[in-house]
């Protein structure tokens, strides 16, 4: 059985944060207070908090094929349906990618499809999708 896990994130600002999780996301929200935000996030709850000055965790990369991949970094594993629709709507909505939508890995273990990109309070997000969820954990 799949549990849902629990992450709380610094935002700058929560109306910001709920313009962006929620609508452009598409996450939605639960319990709040002025200074944090519930969301729904594919079944599991992550937490917007605001911290004022915040200006995202940009503290460095390491090379994925090809790609320099930010870390930290935090996002969910979706369907091939579902990433392809978040990725229309990101790119529909002039989100700028850090990295592109594409497959990593592409006939290898582990092939996946792939983006990453930055919350407006500058928090590195990667999405994923496996056409074989199998291949999560593939190393053969």
């Amino acid at each position: 059985m799949l549990r849902p896990f629990h992450l709380a994130f610094p935002v700058r600002d929560i109306a910001e944060a709920r313009a962006f999780w929620g609508g452009v996301i598409g996450c939605p929200e639960g319990r709040s207070a002025p200074d944090w935000v519930d969301f729904d996030f594919y079944g599991h709850q992550i937490v917007a908090h605001c911290v004022p000055g915040h200006g995202g965790a940009d503290e460095g990369a390491n090379p994925v094929d090809g790609h320099d991949v930010p870390v930290p970094h935090f996002g969910i594993v979706l369907t091939m349906e579902d990433w392809q629709a978040l990725a229309g709507r990101l790119k529909a909505a002039g989100v700028s990618f850090i990295i592109e939508p594409h497959v990593r890995f592409p006939g290898q273990p582990g092939e996946q499809a792939t983006m990453f990109f930055r919350d407006p309070s500058g928090n590195a997000i990667e999405m994923k999708a496996f056409a074989d969820l199998k291949q999560l954990f593939a190393t053969e």
